[in-house]
Formats: C-alpha cells, structure tokens, sequence
C-alpha cells in the first residue's frame, strides 16, 4: 500500500539537548530547570527487588504456566509493570539493535536533521508534547516511528536511497527484524491476559493486528541532574509497551506506593508496562503506572520503547465480557484515531488523560 499521510498531533522544535549537552559552560538553561518535579531517587531497594519478574518460557510452555499466568495477572493488576526474562527474542537481534541505535545517535547534527520532525508532525528526530514556546523541556532528544503498519511510516524517515553517510549499518533492517519480533511477543502477551482476565479473545484481537510505534530515547548527562527531567512523569496512552535498556545506565523510576521506585535492569531482559489503553480495555482491572525518566552526570542513557495499540479506524472502551450491573463501564467508547489526537495535543502530565476517557454521573468527561 502506498504511503498514507496521518497526523496525530505536532510538537514544536527545541533545541537538541545531546547539542546542548557538548558545551559544558551553558551549564542548565532556565527552560529545563523543573522546580514542579519530585528530586532524583538515587537509590531505594525496599521495593526494587519486589517488581515482578515473568519468564515467558513459563507462561507459553512451561509445566507452572497456569502459575506463571496467575503471575503476570498479579503483576498487570498490582504494579502494571515487570521485567520479562527468556522473551524469545534473539540475542544477536537485541544486541544490533542496542550497538546500531547508539551509533545512530553518535551522529553528526546534520545528519540528524535530515530526519528531523517536519511541521505538524510529531515523527523523527526532536522531542514529543512540547506545545508552547513557555513550557519546561525534558532533558532528552528522540527519534519516533511508526512501524506497523507499513503504509502509515513517514517516506523521509525510510528512505530508500539514505542521504550519505546512511544511518549506521542496516539500522531501519534491523529496526524491522526487531518490530516483527517484538509483534510476536505481544500478540503472545494479549493472548494470555485474555485468558488470565476470562475474556472473550475477540477482544483483545484488535491488539494483536493493531498499530505499533517505536521511541528511540537519548538522555544525555547533565552537569546539574537535580534540576532536570529526562522524562516527565506520565503514563503511556497506549495499549502495551515493551522496553529495552540500550546500555547499563539506570534511570527509569516507577511510582509504587506514593514513592518513586529505580527499576534496575535484568540481564537481557525487557521492561514492560500496561499503557491507558489496556487500563480502558480492561476496565480497570490492569492499571497503567506512572513513570519518570531521571538523568546523571557522568554517562548518557538509551532505551528504545515500543508501543503496541489498536489500529486507527478502531474504536476502544471497556471490553463487553468485563462488564455487567455489578461492574459498570468506567470509561466511554471512542474512535482510536480520536483518542490520540487528544492525547498528543496536550502535555504530558501524570494520568491527566485517561481522566478525560473517565465516565462521570453516565456521562464522558468532556475535553
């Protein structure tokens, strides 16, 4: 199919911070000063060896899998994340993608700006919900597709004759061997939630064949961490995401409790969470968690996160089989395509958006 021009939302364009980040004399420019933010957690281990670990060979085949589903249930409806170990994916994949992401990065700016976000789009290099010249920035850059499905990707950020130097080796093949596999794993994911939530598994079809997009994530250091976000707090609007720590930094922090909690990265293993939509979907059975990004002074950190959600033309509400008299739907029915053009038009900020999906007195909260 031929290319199909679709626009979610715009961000305005800053400055690069990994640029910014070079010149060791500007120090923290006033916009990414963030009074508004909770300090950096450094280090609390109380909980951090509670997050839940699923293994996936477990949960697909092992002779406990019944066990090990009454363990991503608890994990889905308890905390909304966990890291997953023997995920299937291939490790020489996963560490292409780790080495050519980093070099595409160590790019020079010029080259970088040829994937540039172009006016009002969000895709490609810059940084996501910047929407007026007064707001906070995060200390962060990013490189945002869309991969699946195919006809929705931007021409300009796959080009088939890349602009010379072309990004690092083979990095958009390699991009799409992990998309492909990644899809696996998620369709194997709702399958199993369907069953763990004894839900019709018609309804979680639309995830399975839905729309998936990838976040490539850049957190340079910072002279003065304290006073920045790499990401602001903020849920995930979307269905599933499945998370991979490109280097041995830490900085992704869960609020658990209250209290912001470090997630320390297993060996080989993916982090995933349970986005707005799943929550909707699910009517509240998983529930999205609340995440940050923190940055550091002495080494920058990657990560690439995929988004796994329903196709554009679908629509989304509490699946039919959850709800009943003594469970009424708590979020109302709407469009996909309508869901994240609200969502990317504001900033973001906590759960805020989910709120606007809430059904208040029988009515949907008006935007």
């Amino acid at each position: 199919m031929e290319a199909k021009v679709v626009s979610l939302g715009s961000s305005l364009p800053v400055p690069s911070v990994q640029e910014l980040a070079k010149d060791p004399v500007i120090g923290v420019p006033p916009r990414y000063v963030r009074p508004d933010q909770d300090p950096p957690i450094v280090s609390d281990t109380s909980l951090v060896s509670e997050v839940p670990v699923i293994d996936m060979e477990r949960l697909v085949s092992g002779e406990n899998k019944d066990l090990e589903l009454a363990r991503l249930h608890s994990a889905c409806k308890e905390w909304g994340f966990f890291q997953l170990v023997n995920h299937g994916v291939r490790s020489s994949l996963v560490e292409k993608v780790k080495v050519e992401i980093q070099e595409w990065f160590k790019m020079p700016m010029e080259e970088k700006k040829k994937f540039w976000q172009q006016a009002g789009d969000m895709e490609g290099f810059g940084q996501a919900f910047v929407v007026s010249e007064e707001q906070k920035l995060d200390w962060a850059d990013l490189f945002f597709l869309t991969m699946i499905p195919s006809h929705l990707r931007k021409p300009h950020l796959f080009p088939k004759s890349p602009p010379p130097p072309p990004p690092p080796p083979c990095l958009l093949d390699t991009m799409e061997a992990y998309s492909f596999e990644v899809k696996n794993l998620a369709t194997k994911f709702f399958q199993k939630m369907a069953k763990a939530l004894k839900m019709e598994a018609e309804e979680m079809r639309e995830f399975e064949n839905g729309r998936q997009a990838m976040r490539m994530n850049y957190y340079p250091t910072c002279p003065q961490p304290e006073l920045v976000i790499g990401l602001t707090p903020h849920s995930d609007a979307v269905g599933l995401t499945i998370l991979l720590q490109l280097n041995e930094i830490e900085g992704l922090q869960i609020r658990k409790d209250g209290r912001w909690v470090p997630i320390k990265p297993l060996p080989d293993a993916f982090i995933v969470n349970i986005g707005d939509i799943l929550e909707i979907v699910t009517n509240g059975t998983y529930r999205s968690i609340e995440h940050r990004a923190t940055v550091n002074s002495a080494k920058e950190r990657l990560s690439i996160a995929t988004f796994i959600s329903p196709n554009l033309d679908c629509e989304i509400g509490p699946a039919p089989s959850l709800i009943s008299p003594h469970n009424p739907a708590l979020f109302r029915r709407v469009r996909v395509e309508e869901y994240f053009k609200g969502h990317f038009a504001q900033k973001l900020y906590s759960k805020s958006y989910l709120d606007v999906m809430r059904i208040e007195n029988g009515e949907g909260i008006s935007t």
